[in-house]
């Protein structure tokens, strides 16, 4: 028997945010949720190819998988914003590069990642100093570092967990995150600090980092997240983190 229906509207009435994360990322999509705001706002997610280990080599081997993981997205769907989910590799490849690739593979008004994320947010706090935390090897961090240096963010106090392995990173223990963030956010040489890697888990611990160095502290995925809300036109749900408050 043939039955009868109708049309509904697409999902995503008031935003279609597209979100490209890795493969080895346990974390994003765990702390999207946190922060998505209650209105109709579509999350789509497309997964790329990520190596267990990270190094520039491998983070820079993504730029060709970018185009085919854009174009896993639901070609019915205009979006609004589609994000790439990785600070190093964006750091690698570069941001324009980035959004060169994911527009071959899908349609959209606006495209970023956390580090045009960060850049923004600083801008917004009218911050040029940050201490940097990253889960990162040495040469990984020093691209990042870079990135951040050529958009005028200087990092004069840095530290790493030194750790290659990707599943290792998203085991991380918050409360490790929270200590080594708040010991090197107190460097009076730091305007705030910044926990690079969206694998980090680190939504959660934002508000005791800030109240333990008096400075606003800023992370990958809630850099990230503002960013993509912003330009959806809507904000992320509200916390007591100093960006989200902007």
């Amino acid at each position: 028997m043939s039955l009868p229906y109708t049309l509904a509207p697409q999902i995503g009435t008031k935003g279609r945010i597209g979100l490209i994360v890795l493969q080895s990322d346990e974390t994003m999509e765990a702390e999207l949720r946190q922060a998505l705001p209650d209105d109709d706002i579509a999350t789509f997610v497309s997964r790329i190819p990520s190596a267990s280990e990270v190094s520039n080599d491998s983070l820079a081997a993504m730029e060709a998988d970018l185009p085919r993981a854009a174009g896993l997205l639901p070609k019915t769907v205009d979006f609004d914003v589609v994000g790439y989910g990785c600070t190093s590799a964006s750091s690698v490849i570069g941001s324009d590069r980035v959004a060169e690739m994911i527009k071959t593979g899908c349609s959209t008004a606006h495209v970023t990642n956390p580090v045009t994320a960060l850049v923004a947010a600083c801008s917004a706090l009218g911050i040029s100093k940050l201490a940097l935390l990253t889960p990162y090897t040495e040469a990984v961090s020093e691209s990042l570092r870079n990135a951040l240096s050529a958009q005028g963010i200087e990092t004069p106090v840095f530290g790493t967990f030194n750790e290659p392995v990707e599943a290792k990173v998203a085991r991380i223990d918050p409360a490790s995150i929270r200590d080594a963030a708040i010991t090197l956010g107190k460097d009076e040489g730091a305007e705030a600090v910044f926990m690079s890697c969206t694998n980090l888990r680190t939504i959660e611990i934002l508000k005791d980092v800030e109240a333990g160095i008096s400075k606003p502290a800023l992370s990958s995925n809630q850099a990230f997240f503002w960013h993509l809300m912003g330009l959806v036109g809507t904000q992320a749900k509200p916390t007591n983190s100093a960006l989200w408050q902007v």
